[in-house]
């Protein structure tokens, strides 16, 4: 695999994972890590920068969601699981944003609730950077 297509597969499994498609963004990095070719700062780079756009993307959809569909017709309220959490907690729960499927559910209720959108988005990047510094330290 030659540095660009590694790094390019690297931002598009990221980007991916963030959304409603599942990914292994972190098989990718992992296995980027072991072959030690490319400098640990740069794929830390690009795995938190692809899978913050994706979360992102998720946020917008929420935006977009709350202008057509108030919360009581998208969800019966026994399923509202992410969006009363961030009810309760605010900004703060998207630092829990790389958790498989509540992530995701957190960016969409981010976004669905029109939480500021640069504190979301540092908030969303740092727990992605924490979860891929994890990554890449257990495979270094």
């Amino acid at each position: 695999m030659d540095s660009l297509s590694g790094l390019t597969g690297l931002f598009a499994s990221a980007f991916i994972s963030a959304t409603i498609a599942p990914g292994g963004s972190e098989v990718v990095l992992a296995y980027l890590v072991s072959q030690g070719q490319h400098p640990l700062g740069q794929l830390l780079l690009v795995a938190t920068l692809g899978n913050t756009l994706g979360a992102m993307t998720t946020w917008g959809l929420g935006v977009l969601a709350a202008k057509k569909f108030p919360v009581a017709d998208l969800l019966p309220k026994n399923r509202q699981k992410a969006l009363n959490l961030v009810r309760q907690y605010g900004l703060w729960t998207l630092l829990f944003s790389w958790l498989p499927v509540l992530g995701d559910a957190l960016c969409f209720a981010g976004g669905w609730l029109r939480l500021a959108f640069w504190p979301a988005c540092l908030l969303i990047m740092l727990g992605k950077l924490a979860r891929y510094a994890a990554v890449a330290w257990f495979f270094t």
